[in-house]
């Protein structure tokens, strides 16, 4: 082994000590060094001896020795150190390096420990480092970084100071550049030792290594030699990495960790106390930091200290003071920059930010040097950034200070300065929270400014530019990069607010899924990061100084703050007003003490002169004001000048001199009031006082020209006080102090300012800050700034530190976006669109399209509708496919940005999908033209199998420069441009297109090949992701959109047609409420557009939705869904609507394809299908009606069972339509057809047992169906849903019976009562009888009424009239078959239909009213047939009901027919010269026509008709009362037998009175001949009808005794014999009744019977026989009974003419017979 290595001994101390002491001796000079070599040998003998022990020397210096050895061992270091001597000092930084960076030496160094030897070593390598050799400055630098670097080793107070004194001192004067970097770069790293560690408070912990180039990024970069970065930073990461391997820390923290870590610092250093006592830095916290943070706080203040050094007067120039304050700052910028929770949660230290470091940024804003500017500024972000929430105060400061003057100054800004600023700000707004922290803490605060508002408002100027015609120090491309740099930090603005407020959702999603308001913490917020990992300020403790807010508060303050300024503003042009104003919102109190109050703080904006003027006003409110503002002075032992300085500081006086004088006057009273001893009255003060003011003028006014002398200000106020002077002395003091220092308010600038700043500086409380920044210096001396001002801008840090208002506030609720939205909006929007309107720089239009993106985003999704629908149509207006001719890559950016906007920010964009929707619409129409393709108005005018074979392309761009191709309208238009807002691009353009036009819009189709047709379909694609309010809006824009392309007059398209059939398709799986919102918008758009006059237009659009119906069929509908219909319902409106028979037609048979093809699903589709075809059946163009039946009869036909499968109801529609076929005028055997489908669906229904079944008896409900085209249908009640089915189906039949057409009426008749006969067994007794009233009976309303019509016309013709609305005839043949069918009906369901006997009756009854013939035998059958089917189930109450019928049917007609006679007795038919005696000559008379008029001709016609059927209707009804009589004498009581009594007897006695009005009798006979008519039977019809009712009572008389008995029936027949003998004797002779009258007889001559009567008394002789005969079968006692009553009218008989013997015949008989017995008795 060689000597060397084993230099030093065994100990570890040893063999690092030994080499190192042995190059000392070989490299010292003996003679000047000797002692130095004698204890370098002694050293080294004693480190022979020595070995590292096991208990170490806690007092000890080095690691195992003791501490006297260390001491021995370590003085030859010192003195190489001491020795000034490079080759000598170079080994011993060497030895000393390696102990501090292997961890030797241990132990705390300072400067109270004086003796030790470390303390001693240190401050030798720092003295060391002056010897002037290159080599020495890095090993000192290297030394003192390793010892403050060591764990081992605590470097405190004095001595660490003198550390960092020394390399600061290397930094200033190294010998070469190098040096000088790693110099800075070594303070920079014991910045980062020192506060990491005072962070931890703690020595073991890992330091990161300081990057050298951060260090050069604003100064110092002249040093850098070639490599000298590379080797700086090896330089340390060396010295940092040496340290990093020290063993046994925790052992070399048992004698200083306990000491370092809970030892409480002392300050060695009176001065020190003094100075923390004085600026109050400790204040309630000294003396309990540990010293390890009391070392990194006694750093950091003498930095600050150290930047705030100036410049003296004498030497301005002082580069190295320069340096030294750049390097200071650079420093704090390090420490701030990786500062951490230290500085918010420990007072002290931020305190120590508040006073001096915002103080040394206070100080050094006067200057003007670049590099000082710019750290500053960085410093100030670093605070901004992460120690924002407990710098409030500065921070609202400091940012107007140091951010927004230079950013507000657009005309002569520093262009280097102005990119700082910008460069920092768009680092700023990179962080959402700042940017949301600023606006919530100032905009939002009171006595804040408005900083993110002016932030804003600043970009917008700079993004502007110098306004025209103003003069500029920047060139044209400074102006441009300030442009597109403010360009970029506005959407970095927006992008922020937009990433928080996603950020937000996503939190408000997760935690509180029903609202966006969250009362987390603001810990919740997860922030992105600084760059060096650092968390955000707000995130680490949100407890400091801050609180959580709610939007509504900050919507609450922000509007006072708006209010107050507004207010603010309105006094400093009408104070009056201004003061009204403040006092009604109640931001001031309505006494003059507080308006006082409030115009004396003078820190809200208001405008000095304003106060002024309006404390001088005379009106009463205006005056109490200004005493009050007066009396709140207290000028007690104040000087008169200074009092007078004092109260004029807060305004300034106004320049009517009527108002100075009651201001001054005021003021006099006061002042003599605070100061009564100081003259005679206040007179004196008041004179003096305007005195004053006058002299203040004169001296400090430049227009001004001979100034008062003192003599001149003494003499002019001589006697003013009570006639006597004042003191020479006195005024002349007065004088002097007046003149030296002017009167001026506390605002009052030396700097000149526009009138806009200084309003606006004054109203931010910046004024008096801004007047310390006068930036007039242009060369870079480092002069101090005012310290006048800087104590007072230090009060105002004072001022806002004691107000409750300067807590800070943390918002996670995203409202606040909407206030921030307020406003930025309006700037931003102005900033996107003047910079992308002017600018053609590729990368400025793209951050404006970026912006307005991001704008877009936060518009939307905040729901503000006016500023998202501002941004979406100023990108819509870019994009410039309105005027395609010009444009430009941007516009085609533009239009990218569209389509981006429509795929991200779909689901918000609600109305202003319109404007993208149509900016898609025009894209496409500009890639059609430019492919040449032929537009859609030229397909959309050829049929649609010719569609696709023309729709071919041409050549493509190529064929747009064809000559021919020019004169294309659509092109020439579209070049021509036009317009935004209209609907179609150029059209009311006009003139010449020239090819330059062409060609540049050639060109612009080619950029528009940047846009395939993915990018355009995509944005519809993608509809299937937007939200359900979304698609909505997405398809009412849409349909907006299209319904523009379609009517556009000149050039229809289709393209957003054809989009809404596929979006349709794409979101036809949307859940079901989603897709009826949908649809409720397309199907209105659909009716519209097939209504359209263009009749193109209208055929695509049903075919259109055609195509969507086929696809959305393909989907089953669940049971009582009524979805399918309402997607039919288009169809339906414009089938109803529509005037053109080409798209009925067309609508017909798109619905015939679809249900054929889609019959399984047609579902509730059916109920659209069929109300269609009911609209066809009525269609005034046959092949439509044919077309409509043929599909409905393969309907009904074939796919019956599917039309009632999911709503049974559906039948109603079914059969209306079948009904409306029925109806059809083209053709009668669809209506036929019709019928028998309706017959078809009734046998359809009763096989699918679609029973009515009975309810229970108490269920009182009912169901009220009533066919809208049939007013007459009553409710049916009590029926099921199958029995509802049965009811549109009868009643429709019902109707029919009604039609004009005669073989429809009786079609329809004879299915309706087939369908009752066949099915009625499924009906209910209940809906029977709803059947009966509101199916049957309608049908014979016509025969129910009053038949025998009153003569109200003599034209009226005698036919059978039916109430039906169309006015039909029901012919006899019909009528005939409807009563039979009633009557079977009635028959086969009688035990169910027993109720309706009562109807039925009541319908033959109306056929036996009848006045025709015809129906009344109808009835007399029916009736006749009716009873005899039924006559043993009869009731007796039926019976009678029957007869009653009878009754009233042939009683009823009697009164209207009698009337009808008494029109004959107006007519005269004989004339008057004529005169008859007798019958016989008048009826051998012959009338002639010229006697009667026409019109009596036609009325006695009509009458003796009339007579001639009701005659024989009335014999009809006696024929049926016998027949019935005869037949069921056995179910007949008395009470019935007494009714047809009554009719006979009513009967005959109509019958006789007809024939006793003789005057008629002749007046019919003699019409009759005239007329060539037979006469009425009236003889016949009284001889039946007598005859009829004897036969009655003779056979109930003799065969029916006991009804005979009950009923005195013989009587009767004795009364009726007598009456029918009565009648007779009447026609024998005429006479008789006169005769009679006289009660005597006369004698005259008989003379023989004409020919008339003598035919009468053959007609009436049978009826005298029978009568005869009647009276002879009486029994014998009854004969004698009832003698008496008829015997004279057999006396009568015996002397009359007969016509026939056997009258005398049957007489003698009866003489022989009867009465010749009783008179032999």
């Amino acid at each position: 082994m060689s000597a060397s290595q084993t230099l030093g001994g065994p100990s570890r101390c040893g063999r690092l000590l030994g080499p190192s002491l042995d190059k000392i001796v070989k490299n010292a000079a003996w003679r000047k060094h000797s002692h130095l070599v004698s204890s370098c040998k002694s050293a080294l003998d004693k480190l022979e001896t020595l070995s590292d022990t096991a208990l170490s020397d806690p007092t000890s210096p080095l690691l195992g020795l003791s501490s006297s050895d260390a001491d021995f061992v370590l003085n030859p270091i010192l003195l190489a150190l001491d020795s000034n001597y490079a080759k000598v000092a170079e080994p011993a930084l060497e030895c000393t390096f390696k102990l501090f960076s292997l961890g030797v030496v241990r132990g705390e160094i300072d400067s109270y420990m004086s003796n030790s030897i470390l303390y001693k070593i240190v401050e030798s390598v720092c003295k060391v480092g002056g010897i002037g050799e290159e080599s020495v400055e890095l090993a000192v630098l290297r030394v003192l970084l390793s010892a403050v670097r060591c764990p081992c080793v605590l470097i405190r107070g004095e001595c660490l100071l003198h550390v960092v004194r020394t390399c600061y001192n290397v930094y200033l004067g190294g010998l070469n550049g190098t040096n000088q970097i790693c110099a800075k770069s070594v303070l920079a790293q014991i910045m980062l030792i020192v506060f990491t560690r005072a962070e931890e408070d703690s020595m073991d912990d890992s330091i990161k290594t300081v990057l050298v180039s951060e260090l050069l990024e604003f100064t110092d970069k002249n040093l850098n030699e070639g490599s000298s970065i590379y080797y700086c930073q090896n330089f340390v990461s060396e010295i940092m990495s040496a340290s990093e391997g020290v063993p046994d820390l925790k052992l070399s923290q048992l004698s200083t960790g306990q000491e370092l870590q809970n030892g409480v610092s002392k300050v060695s250093k009176g001065e020190e106390k003094e100075e923390e006592t004085k600026e109050g830095v400790e204040s309630g916290s000294g003396g309990v930091d540990s010293k390890i943070r009391e070392d990194g706080f006694l750093v950091f203040k003498n930095l600050c200290k150290l930047s705030m050094k100036f410049s003296s007067q004498e030497n301005p120039d002082d580069q190295i003071l320069l340096r030294g304050k750049t390097v200071s700052l650079e420093l704090l910028k390090v420490i701030m920059h990786n500062g951490g929770s230290i500085w918010r949660s420990n007072e002290r230290f931020l305190n120590a930010i508040k006073q001096y470091l915002c103080l040394s940024l206070l100080k050094n804003s006067a200057l003007s040097v670049m590099s000082i500017f710019q750290l500053q500024c960085s410093i100030f972000v670093t605070l901004l950034t992460k120690f924002r929430s407990g710098l409030k105060a500065e921070i609202g400061i400091f940012f107007p200070m140091l951010i927004l003057r230079v950013l507000e100054n657009v005309l002569q800004p520093s262009f280097v300065q102005k990119m700082t600023v910008l460069n920092l700000l768009e680092k700023i707004v990179g962080d959402s929270q700042i940017i949301i922290d600023i606006f919530v803490n100032y905009d939002c605060d009171v006595d804040s400014p408005n900083i993110f508002e002016r932030i804003v408002n600043g970009l917008l100027k700079t993004a502007l530019g110098p306004p025209p015609g103003s003069t500029t120090t920047l060139s044209a491309v400074q102006d441009i990069t300030f442009r597109h740099e403010s360009v970029k930090c506005l959407v970095g603005i927006i992008k922020s607010m937009g990433a928080w407020m996603d950020q937000q959702l996503k939190i408000g999603d997760s935690d509180l899924p029903k609202s966006f308001e969250s009362d987390t913490s603001a810990e919740s917020h997860s922030t992105p990061t600084a760059e060096d990992g650092t968390v955000p300020d707000c995130d680490l403790h949100p407890e400091m100084n801050s609180e959580l807010s709610d939007a509504a508060t900050l919507e609450q303050r922000r509007a006072y703050k708006i209010e107050l300024q507004n207010s603010v503003s309105l006094f400093n042009r009408k104070p009056s007003k201004g003061i009204e104003f403040l006092i009604n919102t109640k931001k001031v109190g309505n006494s003059p003490e507080e308006v006082a109050s409030f115009l004396k703080k003078n820190t809200t904006g208001l405008n000095e002169t304003m106060i002024g003027d309006y404390l001088g006003e005379r009106e009463e409110f205006a005056l109490r004001v200004m005493h009050a503002y007066v009396d709140s002075f207290n000028f007690k032992s104040m000087d008169f000048g200074e009092s007078i300085r004092f109260f004029l500081r807060g305004f300034r006086l106004p320049g009517e001199a009527q108002k100075i004088d009651r201001i001054m006057e005021k003021f006099a009273e006061r002042y003599c009031k605070c100061n009564p001893n100081s003259f005679t009255s206040a007179d004196t003060a008041y004179v003096l006082a305007y005195s004053v003011i006058l002299l203040n003028t004169d001296a400090h006014n430049n227009m001004v020209k001979d100034k008062m002398t003192k003599s001149d200000f003494i003499r002019n106020n001589r006697g003013i006080d009570d006639g006597k002077d004042l003191p020479e002395e006195y005024l002349g003091a007065l004088y002097d102090q007046i003149v030296k220092n002017e009167i001026k308010m506390n605002a009052d600038s030396s700097v000149p300012q526009s009138k806009h700043a200084n309003s606006l500086n004054k109203l931010l409380g910046l004024d008096g800050i801004l007047n310390l920044v006068s930036w007039k210096q242009t060369e870079e001396r480092p002069l101090g700034a005012n310290g006048l001002l800087i104590r007072h801008i230090q009060e105002q840090f004072k001022a806002k530190s004691g107000k409750s208002e300067l807590v800070y506030h943390a918002v996670s609720d995203i409202a606040i976006v909407r206030f921030m939205v307020e406003v930025c909006w309006g700037p931003m929007l102005a900033a996107f669109s003047v910079t992308l309107d002017q600018s053609d720089d590729r990368l400025a239009t793209t951050q404006c399209l970026q912006g307005f993106r991001y704008a877009v985003h936060v518009t939307a999704v905040m729901g503000m509708q006016t500023q998202r629908d501002a941004f979406v149509t100023s990108v819509a207006k870019f994009t410039f496919l309105h005027c395609a001719a010009d444009m430009k890559q941007k516009n085609v950016d533009a239009v990218k940005a569209i389509i981006s906007i429509a795929i991200e920010d779909g689901n918000y964009l609600l109305e202003a999908w319109e404007h993208i929707l149509t900016c898609l619409s025009r894209i496409e129409h500009l890639q059609l033209l430019g492919e040449g393709a032929p537009n859609d108005a030229s397909f959309l005018s050829v049929s649609d199998t010719e569609t696709d074979e023309k729709m071919t392309k041409s050549v493509g761009l190529q064929s747009l420069k064809k000559k021919g191709t020019l004169q294309n309208p659509a092109v020439m238009a579209v070049v021509r441009g036009g317009s935004y807002d209209s609907t179609t691009v150029g059209v009311n353009s006009s003139g010449l297109v020239s090819p330059e036009q062409i060609n540049h819009f050639i060109a612009n189709l080619n950029l528009l090949d940047q846009i395939g047709n993915f990018e355009l379909n995509h944005v519809f694609a993608h509809s299937q992701r937007l939200n359900s309010e979304a698609i909505v809006a997405f398809v009412k824009a849409l349909c907006k959109v299209s319904i523009s392309e379609l009517q556009s007059p000149t050039d229809p398209r289709v393209f957003s047609l054809t989009k809404l059939v596929e979006i349709a398709h794409y979101n036809m799986n949307r859940i079901r409420l989603v897709w009826y919102r949908m649809w409720n918008v397309l199907s209105d758009f659909f009716v519209l557009v097939g209504l359209s006059e263009n009749l193109s237009v209208a055929i695509f659009v049903m075919d259109s939705l055609r195509q969507l119906a086929m696809k959305f069929l393909e989907r089953e509908e669940l049971a009582n869904y009524n979805f399918q219909n309402e997607f039919l319902k288009p169809f339906v409106i414009v089938m109803q609507k529509s005037n053109s028979p080409e798209i009925r037609e067309l609508i017909v048979r798109c619905i015939s394809q679809m249900v054929l093809s889609r019959v399984s699903n047609v579902k509730s589709g059916w109920k659209s299908v069929f109300v269609v075809f009911t609209a066809a059946a009525a269609d005034e163009r046959m092949n439509i009606v044919l077309l409509a039946f043929e599909t409905t009869e393969k309907i009904v036909r074939e796919y019956f069972p599917r039309i009632t499968e999911t709503e049974a109801a559906t039948l109603t529609d079914c059969v209306r339509c079948l009904i409306k076929f029925t109806n059809s005028r083209f053709n009668s055997d669809v209506s036929l057809n019709a019928i028998a489908f309706l017959r078809f669906c009734a046998a359809k229904l009763a096989e699918g047992g679609l029973v009515c079944t009975d309810k229970s008896s108490d269920d009182g409900s009912s169901v009220s169906i009533v066919n809208k085209d049939d007013s007459d249908v009553q409710s049916f009640t009590d029926i099921d849903d199958h029995g509802s089915c049965w009811v549109p189906l009868l009643t429709g039949l019902s109707k029919l019976t009604s039609d004009s057409r005669l073989a429809i009426r009786k079609s329809s008749l004879e299915v309706l009562f087939n369908i009752l006969n066949d099915h009625g067994h499924l009906f209910s007794r209940t809906f029977w009888d709803s059947v009966f009233s509101s199916v049957v009976l309608p049908i014979f309303n016509g025969v129910c009424e009053k038949r025998d019509m009153a003569v109200k016309d003599e034209k009226d013709s005698p036919t059978l009239k039916s109430p039906h609305p169309d006015g039909s005839t029901w012919d006899t043949e019909t009528s005939a078959v409807a009563a039979q069918c009633l009557v079977d009906l009635f028959i086969s369901f009688y035990n169910v239909l027993r109720p309706q006997l009562s109807n039925v009756l009541s319908v033959l009854t109306g056929y036996l009213k009848s006045s025709i013939q015809g129906p009344a035998s109808t009835g007399v059958t029916v009736m006749f047939r009716l009873t005899g089917e039924l006559e043993s189930g009869l009731s007796e109450d039926e019976w009678r009901q029957i007869f009653l019928a009878l009754k009233e049917a042939a009683m009823s007609t009697l009164p209207d027919f009698l009337k009808l006679l008494r029109t004959m007795d107006d007519i005269k038919v004989l004339d008057n010269s004529q005169s008859y005696s007798n019958t016989e000559t008048s009826s051998d008379h012959e009338l002639t026509n010229d006697d009667l008029e026409d019109d009596n001709l036609q009325t006695v016609a009509h009458v003796v008709s009339r007579m001639k059927s009701h005659i024989a209707i009335q014999l009809l009804i006696l024929q049926v009362i016998t027949d019935m009589y005869k037949k069921h004498l056995q179910f007949l009581s008395a009470a019935n037998i007494n009714i047809i009594v009554e009719i006979f007897s009513s009967i005959s006695s109509h019958a006789q009175q007809l024939n006793s009005g003789t005057a008629l009798q002749k007046r019919i006979q003699k019409a009759c001949s005239i007329l060539e008519l037979s006469d009425p039977p009236m003889v016949h019809f009284e001889n039946e009808a007598y005859q009829n009712y004897l036969n009655f009572l003779q056979d109930l008389v003799k065969n029916n005794p006991s009804v005979s008995e009950e009923l005195n029936l013989e009587s009767l027949l004795v009364a009726v014999c007598e009456k029918i003998l009565q009648i007779y004797l009447n026609c024998t002779d005429y006479y008789y009744m006169q005769q009679k009258s006289v009660d005597r007889l006369v004698t005259r001559w008989i003379l023989p019977l004409g020919l008339a009567k003598r035919e009468e008394l053959v007609a009436r002789t049978p009826l005298l026989v029978s009568t005869l005969k009647a009276l002879s079968g009486l029994e014998k006692d009854s004969f004698r009974k009832y003698i008496a009553n008829f015997f004279h009218l057999l006396i009568d008989l015996v002397r009359s003419e007969h016509s026939s013997g056997e009258v005398q015949i049957v007489l003698s008989n009866m003489l022989l017979a009867c009465i010749g017995p009783i008179i032999m008795q």
